[in-house]
């Protein structure tokens, strides 16, 4: 739990997250990048959301659906917004910044991430905040820094999105990944 402590609980840990995700979105709306700066700010954002959705993925959405009543319609909604996020990510990975359709998928995939965030922020964590322990809170936050530590860092659409089989396959995707990473010299 020591882990937990220092990077806090599961809220703590995801809003940061959005925050973070959130700034490299301002800096993309705010213009002015080159092709290349604007690929490397994208490829970063794709990666961020990547790990962050994977790790909501193996423990955010399974704590919902133990916890809360409405539990398992909540975390199949939320799963069905990253999956159409992960096609649009998956769309932007293989297309050019010049491409005509790059800045308009980057738009869409930047306004369909906040309308996820809103939800999330003022309908899930506080419910979870109320049905949930601080320590089991706590727990969760340590676990979705670990599962991101190990996820992909690229999207992978067709992959599994709920446990067991997630729990399983992403770390070896995210190993496949990383090291795709550091040969094509892609940063995180």
């Amino acid at each position: 739990m020591a882990q937990g402590t220092r990077e806090g609980d599961l809220i703590d840990v995801l809003t940061k997250d959005h925050r973070s995700v959130e700034s490299a979105f301002e800096e993309y709306e705010r213009g002015g990048l080159s092709d290349q700066a604007r690929r490397g700010l994208v490829d970063h954002i794709i990666t961020e959301l990547v790990r962050h959705s994977v790790a909501e993925e193996q423990h955010l959405y399974p704590a919902a659906r133990k916890v809360l009543p409405d539990g398992d319609e909540l975390a199949d909604h939320e799963i069905e917004e990253h999956a159409e996020a992960e096609e649009v990510m998956k769309q932007l990975e293989g297309m050019e910044p010049s491409d005509a359709e790059f800045d308009r998928l980057v738009r869409k995939l930047i306004s369909d991430i906040r309308h996820h965030v809103d939800d999330e922020e003022k309908d899930l964590f506080p419910r979870l905040q109320q049905a949930c322990s601080a320590d089991e809170l706590q727990d969760l936050g340590a676990k979705i820094v670990q599962a991101k530590e190990r996820a992909p860092t690229r999207p992978h659409p067709s992959a599994p999105d709920k446990p067991p089989a997630n729990m399983v396959l992403d770390p070896g995707a995210g190993m496949i990944d990383r090291l795709r990473d550091a040969l094509s010299g892609r940063g995180k």
